[in-house]
């Protein structure tokens, strides 16, 4: 499975922006949302139910061959082949179940089908299986969406000023610094974040995604995360169920390594599609949502492009509809990427070459001298 090649909605085409590192315009932009929405052929905005569970059929069948054959013929191989044979399992089923993931995210959007109850409920039971609280996290994704690129208001990865950086950071500001703090990003990264709301927008009081009454829920809201927490504790009963009959080392060998890996890829790609030197954050004096749902960028995975549903190469189009399936996005990309111009940002670095410059260049995020409201990433401590 590849980490950076070809790109299969966006190309590196010379008519792309030749430094992916220029900055994007940050001024509003001549174009609407309902200019973006005409360039694009009113199929794109269609929900299949049979082409959406296709993909679940099919990602589900994966995971079922990967387990059949490591529980069937791994135990069989001599030990030397044995332990290449385990880490090729986890890279695939860790890939494949991000996959999941993603469908799960889009029955969060309701881009899954045309009926609430469906995606919920696909979306309820994927998510739990990987031991997500799906309409917990749905409600605060949804403020996400709502708030991109707002320094006050987005929900994750939010950027930090100068001012308010930690004071041990500028000791973590060398490459023995960023290994630490990228190996702690992507294993503890997500778990501390629905837990601790790591990374996520300050509240006025301890922010949870696992407590119902906590500030990121209003009243509506509550019910639905009490059965998210439901959700994820049964999987974990099953989990210990499994546990006892087949030993912990079995365990984490079939579903805790790959779900690592799944944790790990979730983090890095909403890292990456939020975090680069390009892309301008604003204050409540600039910040308008077309411009903070135009301030990501599409990254090239490779192969994984399609293992991951194309989130990673089609972002942009999915923060200015959302609601829109996977299986359209990419025909969407290239439909308003004439219209958005400059507006548009692709980066074809390779993700893990990508993953180490967003860390070493994009520490706080500060105006220009003399500008006002306007945030660009800077790394100087």
């Amino acid at each position: 499975m590849g980490a950076g090649g070809r790109m299969s909605a966006a190309t590196t085409k010379t008519e792309d922006k030749k430094n992916p590192l220029e900055r994007v315009p940050y001024s509003k932009p001549p174009f609407t949302v309902g200019d973006i929405k005409k360039a694009i052929p009113p199929h794109c905005f269609k929900r299949s139910l049979l082409r959406s569970f296709s993909y679940v059929v099919y990602d589900l069948t994966l995971v079922s061959l990967f387990y059949y054959i490591a529980t069937t013929y791994f135990h069989l191989l001599p030990s030397p082949y044995s332990y290449l044979a385990w880490p090729v399992y986890w890279i695939f089923q860790g890939c494949v179940c991000t996959g999941v993931w993603v469908i799960a995210h889009e029955c969060g959007h309701h881009a899954f089908s045309d009926y609430q109850w469906v995606d919920d409920t696909v979306g309820l039971i994927l998510h739990s299986a990987l031991l997500v609280p799906y309409f917990s996290w749905k409600y605060s994704h949804r403020r996400h969406h709502s708030n991109t690129g707002s320094l006050e208001r987005d929900e994750v990865f939010v950027p930090k000023p100068k001012s308010k950086m930690a004071w041990y950071s500028k000791y973590l500001n060398n490459p023995p610094g960023r290994v630490i703090t990228l190996t702690t990003t992507l294993t503890l990264g997500w778990p501390l974040y629905l837990a601790f709301n790591v990374s996520g927008r300050p509240y006025d009081r301890f922010a949870c995604h696992y407590d119902p009454y906590g500030p990121i829920y209003n009243d509506r809201e509550r019910l639905q995360i009490y059965i998210s927490d439901v959700g994820v504790i049964a999987t974990s009963y099953l989990l210990y169920r499994v546990a006892m009959a087949k030993g912990l080392a079995w365990l984490i060998c079939i579903y805790g390594v790959p779900l690592l890996i799944v944790n790990g890829f979730l983090v890095l790609i909403t890292y990456l599609q939020h975090t680069h030197p390009s892309l301008p954050h604003y204050d409540s004096s600039e910040w308008d949502w077309l411009r903070g749902a135009l301030a990501t960028v599409d990254r090239d995975y490779g192969v994984l492009n399609k293992v991951f549903h194309n989130i990673t190469d089609t972002h942009v189009a999915h923060h200015l509809f959302s609601t829109m399936p996977h299986y359209h996005a990419m025909e969407a990309t290239k439909a308003i990427k004439p219209l958005l111009g400059e507006y548009y940002q692709l980066d074809g670095t390779p993700f893990y070459k990508a993953m180490w410059r967003e860390a070493k260049e994009c520490i706080y995020v500060e105006p220009d001298e003399g500008g006002k409201g306007v945030f660009w990433y800077k790394n100087k401590l």
